[in-house]
């Protein structure tokens, strides 16, 4: 069973069916820290939600902010390399938490 469907993004705002008023609170807030260029313009903005999408590993977030990293001027190198710089902090996130082992290590007299 595959439980991504691309239609569900459509969908999104029904996810305020049952309380809408926090789901219109989330769209307000949620559309004023993405929508709107301040000191990071759109394009910054949505080159780091694509990286964060691939980070956090959603494709709903993945396919709108593709879209929405076009349509605010960032070309297929840039989104690359954003997500290529998400790649790396995922990456030395883990590595930097060995210290937990090394520590682990030494205080067992393993190391």
């Amino acid at each position: 069973m595959n439980y991504f469907d691309s239609k569900d993004l459509e969908r999104f705002a029904e996810v305020g069916t049952f309380r809408k008023e926090l789901m219109d609170k989330f769209f307000d807030y949620y559309g004023t820290v993405t929508g709107e260029d301040g000191a990071l313009s759109k394009r910054e903005k949505s080159l780091i939600a694509l990286a964060v999408a691939h980070a956090l590993k959603c494709p709903y977030c993945i396919d709108a902010y593709t879209t929405t990293c076009l349509e605010n001027g960032s070309n297929p190198d840039q989104m690359t390399e954003a997500i290529h710089v998400a790649a790396a902090m995922a990456a030395g996130i883990t590595l930097v938490h060995g210290t937990q082992m090394l520590g682990h290590l030494e205080r067992a007299g393993a190391a």
